[in-house]
């Protein structure tokens, strides 16, 4: 049974269903003049799937310096006024449009990052069209997702870590697997401890590779080593961090290295590369003045490059590894819905290991 809209889930859907609709829905909504005092709620209405559309009603989400840099206006695509933020959550589908195969009622799923972005080279198109910065994002009690958007979740995770996925885990994942996966005997090396760094860390070891990780706390540096981090490096107590990585590397340097900071510590992460290395450089980071004096490179054949996140099929290929090894993410703190601007706050603020979840009842 379907009506003009061809919409079948909320006219077909059985009565638990029908029960678990949020009757005063809330959504938050963001206006990026304002910065974090623009995050307000307003009354949201159950949307109505159109064709290859699906509703899921929201259980958790969660924060990514992306988010930041999107309401400081710091992040490439500019944030469309009033759109509800966040691109990391997971929830239960309670509604599906006409003609809808890859999900159905009941199945707890999430979302890809770009909206229109399954497979293949990326496009400056598709990189454009992204949830949470012009497509309505997670932070509310119901999300609709394109169908091609949905993602099922690994079966053992918690929602708030399911919730965890789709930026910093799929953005870490794609730096190792592509273009040539990392595998055993290669040692990478993870320059910051923020939740794409911890990442990092985890998919390196599924893959079978030697982790060295570079930090900035003792404290950080037990954590790291708890995670499954081989050698960690704390660059207060060793500010020329590079020479400890060639030491620990036998003079040849590491096969990957993935920085998740920027600009700050490139030329480190550059001298640290072997021969024919790969350094991945991880976000959206603003400029910065003055250039890198000399050749940060030290004449070295190596390669930089910048992505972004990845694919719905790097999503998909991302899950199967995290179910075959029960990997699960990092959790610093779980903040209820409507505390989500103290989220946003600690986020900032509070130097988290792991991520900032946001709880939706």
């Amino acid at each position: 049974m379907s009506d003009d809209l061809g919409v079948t889930a909320l006219t077909t859907r059985t009565e638990p269903y029908f029960r678990r609709i949020t009757m005063n829905a809330i959504a938050y909504q963001m206006d990026p003049l304002r910065g974090l005092e623009g995050l307000s709620t307003r009354v949201q209405e159950v949307p109505v799937p159109g064709p290859h559309q699906v509703v899921v009603q929201v259980r958790a989400t969660s924060l990514n310096r992306r988010d930041i840099l999107l309401y400081e206006g710091k992040y490439p695509v500019p944030m469309t006024p009033g759109i509800t933020p966040l691109v990391d959550g997971v929830g239960e589908v309670i509604a599906l449009g006409e003609g809808v195969t890859r999900a159905a009622l009941g199945d707890r799923v999430t979302g890809t990052y770009f909206v229109a972005w399954n497979d293949g080279p990326q496009s400056q198109k598709n990189s454009f069209e992204q949830y949470g910065a012009n497509h309505n994002g997670w932070l509310a009690n119901y999300i609709l997702l394109e169908e091609d958007s949905v993602m099922h979740v690994p079966a053992h995770l918690t929602d708030e870590e399911a919730a965890s996925l789709t930026a910093a885990g799929l953005v870490a994942w794609s730096a190792l697997t592509k273009p040539v996966p990392v595998g055993p005997g290669d040692t990478v090396l993870t320059v910051g401890t923020g939740v794409v760094g911890l990442f990092a860390v985890q998919h390196a070891k599924m893959l079978g590779a030697r982790v060295i990780s570079v930090t900035s706390s003792p404290d950080k540096a037990d954590r790291l080593r708890k995670l499954g981090a081989d050698e960690v490096i704390d660059r207060k107590q060793t500010p020329d961090w590079e020479n400890t990585v060639l030491e620990l590397t036998g003079g040849d340097g590491v096969q990957h290295v993935i920085d998740a900071v920027g600009m700050p510590t490139l030329p480190k992460s550059l001298a640290s590369g072997a021969y024919n290395a790969t350094v991945t450089l991880i976000g959206a980071f603003p400029a910065e003045a003055g250039q890198q004096p000399g050749d940060p490179t030290g004449y070295k054949y190596l390669g930089v490059r910048r992505i972004a996140v990845g694919s719905r099929t790097d999503f998909e290929a991302m899950n199967r590894t995290i179910t075959e090894y029960g990997m699960r993410p990092l959790i610093d703190r779980v903040f209820p819905f409507e505390q989500a601007a103290q989220a946003f706050r600690y986020y900032t603020e509070g130097d988290p290991f792991g991520k900032v979840v946001i709880s939706i009842p």
